[in-house]
C-alpha cells in the first residue's frame, strides 16, 4: 500500500499546488478558465491519441475489460434508483439533490485516472483507462441527462446533449487513435513526438486545473446529501466493478485497472450539466471536492486490496 501511495502522491501533490495557487495573487484567476479548456480541447485528447496508438493491447482481453465496465455502470445505476426510496424516506437527499448525488455516484474523473495509471501500471494501463473514458461519455450521458430530467424542474435539450457528445474530443480522440492504428502505415515520426509532448504537458497543468476549480470554501460536511455519493463512489463502485469483472473471467493486473477507473473522483463536467438542466450544481460541486480530497487516502486502500485480493 505504501508503493502505491507514493507512486499517486505527485499526482495529489499537484492537485494540491492548483488549490495552492488559485488562492495566490500572483495568478490572475481569469487564466483559470483558458486553462481548462486548453486542457479539455488539445492537451487531454492529445494524451488520449497518443497513449492509445502508442499502446501494444495483445496481452488484453478489451472485450471482457469494456463488457465489465459497462456492466458495473449499469450496476451502479441500479442500485442508486433502488436507493431512492430509502434516501427520500429517511431525508438524506431532498428531490432535487437526488440527480447530483447520482451523477457523482458514477461519473468517473479519468484526468485523474490516467496519470495515476501510467505513475503505477504498464503502459497498457493508462491505454486501458484512455478507451474505457470514451467508452462510457455516451452510455452515461443518456442515462444521467434521463435521471436530471426525472428529479429536476427543467427540460433536457436532447439535440444539445447530442451535439456535445458529437463534440466530445475524448470520443473524437480515442477514435481517431483507434482508426489511425488501423492503417498500413505509422503516422509521421514528429507528429507523433508532438502529440506526446503535448500529452506529457496535459499531466501537469490539467491536475493543476482540477486542483484550481475545486471550492472548499463552499464545502459543509453537515450536508446529509454528501455523504451517499461520497461512499458509493469511493468504495462501492470499486468493490461492484472488481466483482463483476472477477465472475466475468478478469483477473491480474486488468482488474486493477478497471478498479482505478472506479476509485477517482467524480468528473468535473457533470457541474455544468447540472446546472444547464435544473440538477444542484452546488452539490456536485461539493461532493466533487470531498470525493477529491478524501480518494487521497481511499485509492491505495482500495488499489491495495484489488493487488492482494484479485491481484
Amino acid at each position: 500500500m505504501l508503493t502505491i501511495f507514493e507512486s499517486i502522491l505527485p499526482v495529489f501533490l499537484l492537485i494540491g499546488s492548483g488549490v495552492v495557487l488559485r488562492r495566490l495573487p500572483v495568478i490572475s484567476k481569469d487564466v483559470w478558465p483558458g486553462v481548462e479548456q486548453l486542457t479539455y480541447w488539445f492537451l487531454y485528447p492529445a494524451l488520449l491519441f497518443v497513449t492509445i496508438y502508442d499502446a501494444d493491447f495483445s496481452p488484453l482481453r478489451l472485450d471482457a475489460l469494456l463488457l465489465s465496465l459497462l456492466l458495473a455502470v449499469a450496476a451502479m445505476c441500479v442500485l442508486l434508483l433502488a436507493a431512492w426510496p430509502i434516501f427520500q424516506k429517511t431525508g438524506w437527499v431532498a428531490h432535487s439533490e437526488f440527480s447530483s448525488v447520482f451523477q457523482t455516484s458514477i461519473r468517473w474523473n479519468g484526468f485523474i485516472a490516467l496519470p495515476v495509471a501510467q505513475a503505477i501500471f504498464p503502459p497498457q494501463g493508462a491505454a486501458v483507462v484512455a478507451l474505457a473514458m470514451a467508452s462510457i461519455i455516451i452510455p452515461i450521458n443518456i442515462v444521467v441527462v434521463l435521471v436530471i430530467t426525472r428529479f429536476a424542474d427543467r427540460d433536457a435539450s436532447i439535440g444539445i446533449l447530442l451535439r456535445r457528445m458529437a463534440l466530445n474530443p475524448f470520443i473524437i480522440s480515442t477514435g481517431a487513435a483507434v482508426l489511425v492504428r488501423m492503417l498500413p502505415f505509422e503516422i509521421y515520426e514528429p507528429v507523433r513526438v508532438t502529440l506526446k509532448l503535448a500529452g506529457t504537458s496535459a499531466l501537469g497543468i490539467g491536475l493543476m486545473a482540477i486542483g484550481a476549480a475545486l471550492r472548499t470554501e463552499r464545502l459543509s460536511l453537515k450536508r446529509s446529501s454528501i455523504w451517499p455519493p461520497v461512499i458509493a463512489k469511493l468504495l462501492v463502485y470499486p468493490a461492484v466493478i472488481a466483482i463483476i469483472a472477477w465472475c466475468i473471467g478478469v483477473s491480474g493486473l486488468e482488474i486493477q485497472y478497471l478498479v482505478l477507473c472506479a476509485a477517482v473522483p467524480t468528473a468535473a463536467n457533470g457541474y455544468l450539466l447540472a446546472r444547464l438542466l435544473g440538477g444542484d450544481a452546488e452539490l456536485y460541486a461539493e461532493v466533487k471536492t470531498l470525493q477529491t480530497a478524501l480518494s487521497f487516502l481511499t485509492m491505495p486502500l482500495v488499489l491495495s486490496v484489488a493487488a492482494q485480493s484479485l491481484g
